[in-house]
């Protein structure tokens, strides 16, 4: 569930006659004071990627300057959204058993995201809900929360932040580029989805980006299926920024964005030619030296059934050209096991090419059939067992390379953004190699002057397989 942003201080008055109006006295004293409307509160529960938490925020958003307040809990709400993610089974899974605790929590339940494609089945499961809608049909959900608790707009109740409103802390912001994704991998369903991918203006994204600033934002977190392919649906379209074109292209975006936040941090990167461009950005310090790209398995003929993109030995190249380039360079992946068809040598091949590769982060998943997905007509599933082994194993092994290069900056100062400070003078951030939520942390003593989102040097002084502690320089 989300709460609500803030709260807007009223100027105070000197007249002695406005100062007895508020209160119940004045109320009484005066039975045609016009008496304020509680507007409508909105319960959210959002699931899956941060793709669907920036859905969120837009609803929320939406809902907020149509009069909505927000609610914490599903008692306080009369109206609660569930945002679904439908990516894995597990995740559909785990969507349903969220609609089924606001239903019997509330009773009052719209139903939106990336299970919206399956609505007869929500239905049929759940013939209470008001409404069931898709992926970012933000119109459509608008729509079914203004039917089922209409609200009347205040001038005197609703404010909101230029900004928005966020789920995420005011330090940080997901930004999303574009929507939808043009590759057909065997064993995603996000095309059929969220559709083909349709890019946003290079000056709204820009225009959101100064806003988030104003706001509080230090470090956007840079989302879509596929940025890399950011602009190429637009490729024509410059559009005019502070007196300047803009292209709608990666290396054109992340430099500008550079020049607006501090810390810009790169997101479900495909490993194309030109993402090299991207790289001397990162040396220069406009972007942080962060990769995530999404590479799910090395062994090319694995990457033929997932009808993936690459060349296992190119990328290796690569790598190592950009760390000679930019040493400091993060990158984290991640990697599906026991995919159709994967025999041990694929495996051994996935485990020999991490130990080349040197990833710094890696999270990994077995594979799960996706109803819809072409993978699950693929021969030769892997067995449950092998794929458990298999997981222990990749996890094994890239715990083991993570330490190794987590203790290797034991000694160096490095640049923390502070994610939360406690009463007994610790405070935990993160590294310039950590993004929020899915990777490590660095842990502090001595820090009880910091406010979050300080963004400061600090003396790394110990490290386990994925955090660092430290004390501040």
């Amino acid at each position: 569930m989300t709460g609500s942003a803030g709260k807007v201080d009223k100027p105070r008055s000197r007249s002695p006659h406005l100062e007895k109006s508020a209160g119940i006295a004045y109320v009484r004293a005066n039975p045609m004071a016009t008496k304020l409307p509680s507007p409508p509160r909105v319960g959210m529960v959002s699931l899956g990627c941060p793709k669907n938490l920036v859905d969120s925020e837009r609803i929320l958003t939406q809902l907020r300057s149509d009069g909505y307040q927000m609610s914490p809990d599903y008692a306080g709400a009369d109206v609660v959204l569930v945002n679904t993610c439908g990516f894995l089974d597990s995740a559909k899974e785990e969507s349903l058993e969220a609609i089924g605790e606001a239903i019997k929590e509330n009773g009052r339940v719209i139903v939106t995201g990336c299970m919206g494609k399956e609505a007869e089945a929500i239905r049929t499961r759940f013939p209470d809900v008001l409404a069931v809608t898709g992926a970012h049909q933000y119109e459509q959900v608008v729509e079914a929360v203004h039917a089922a608790a209409p609200a009347n707009l205040s001038p005197y109740l609703d404010l909101i932040p230029d900004a928005g409103l966020k789920l995420t802390p005011r330090h940080y912001s997901y930004l999303k580029i574009s929507e939808g994704c043009n590759h057909r991998c065997s064993f995603c369903i996000i095309p059929s989805l969220r559709g083909d991918l349709v890019s946003r203006r290079p000056d709204a994204i820009l225009r959101e980006a100064e806003k988030l600033m104003e706001a509080g934002t230090r470090e956007l977190l840079v989302i879509s299926q596929d940025t890399s392919a950011y602009g190429i649906d637009i490729r024509r379209e410059p559009r005019m920024w502070k007196g300047q074109e803009v292209v709608p292209h990666m290396t054109d975006l992340a430099r500008e964005l550079g020049k607006i936040a501090p810390w810009v941090r790169l997101h479900y990167v495909y490993p194309y030619p030109h993402v090299d461009q991207v790289i001397p950005l990162m040396a220069e310090g406009l972007v942080l030296p962060y990769l995530d790209i999404p590479f799910q398995h090395a062994a090319p003929s694995v990457l033929r059934r997932m009808k993936r993109p690459g060349n296992d030995a190119k990328v290796l190249s690569r790598i190592h050209q950009w760390r000679e380039l930019c040493p400091d360079i993060a990158i984290r992946s991640t990697f599906v096991v026991g995919f159709p068809g994967e025999t041990e040598e694929d495996f051994q091949y996935l485990l020999d090419w991490l130990d080349e590769a040197q990833l710094d982060r890696v999270g990994a998943f077995r594979f799960e059939p996706v109803e819809g997905a072409a993978a699950n007509d693929l021969p030769d599933p892997v067995p449950e067992a092998v794929k458990e082994e298999r997981y222990a194993r990749i996890m094994e092994k890239t715990a083991a390379i993570s330490a190794a290069k987590l203790a290797a900056k034991v000694g160096r100062t490095l640049p923390v953004i502070i994610d939360a400070v406690d009463d007994e003078g610790g405070a935990n951030g993160r590294s310039q190699a950590d993004a929020p939520e899915i990777d490590g942390e660095v842990f502090l003593r001595d820090a009880g002057h910091l406010t979050v989102g300080d963004i400061v040097p600090v003396v790394i002084e110990d490290a386990d397989e994925h955090d660092l502690y430290g004390v501040p320089a």
